[in-house]
């Protein structure tokens, strides 16, 4: 008789702990999937750190908008470890969408803006990006800490 009852208590408390666990996976993992956030870091720009203009512009920083409507960025802040900080001009992320924060110079659009910098930003061996909303709340960081590929995914 207490066999019969125990196996099916133990089945029942086994299938809410399984469930439970299933539940808190995905709320984790679904950090990333609303709001804003850090995307992939191209940190170490491939090739020599030459501080050439192509260079500099292939060391960047992805932000994407989980949202399902336009985010305005104008005051959103990306800053590293040293505090090198790129302040967001007027520029409307769509819904799904992708911007680029490129480290070097050039004209910004569609997708891509520029910090204009002629020095690099992200330390190849270790750093970390923070995106900050205009009132300094803490929004998104991403961090690494060796070369490896020069590539951090921060979904």
């Amino acid at each position: 008789m207490r066999i019969r009852i125990a196996a099916p208590l133990a089945l029942a408390a086994t299938t809410a702990l399984a469930g439970s666990l299933l539940l808190a996976a995905p709320a984790s993992a679904a950090k990333h999937r609303s709001g804003v956030h850090l995307g992939t870091i191209q940190y170490d720009s491939p090739g020599k750190d030459t501080r050439s203009t192509t260079s500099l512009r292939a060391e960047w920083v992805e932000i994407h908008n989980y949202t399902k409507s336009t985010v305005q960025l104008k005051g959103y802040k990306l800053k590293d470890n040293t505090g090198y900080t790129y302040t967001f001009p007027k520029y409307g992320i769509g819904a799904g969408k992708t911007v680029k924060v490129h480290t070097g110079k050039a004209k910004n659009s569609a997708g891509h803006v520029y910090w204009n910098r002629g020095s690099y930003v992200w330390n190849n061996t270790g750093d970390k990006a923070r995106l900050i909303k205009p009132n300094g709340t803490l929004l998104d960081s991403c961090a690494w800490t060796k070369s490896g590929t020069g590539v951090k995914n921060c979904h």
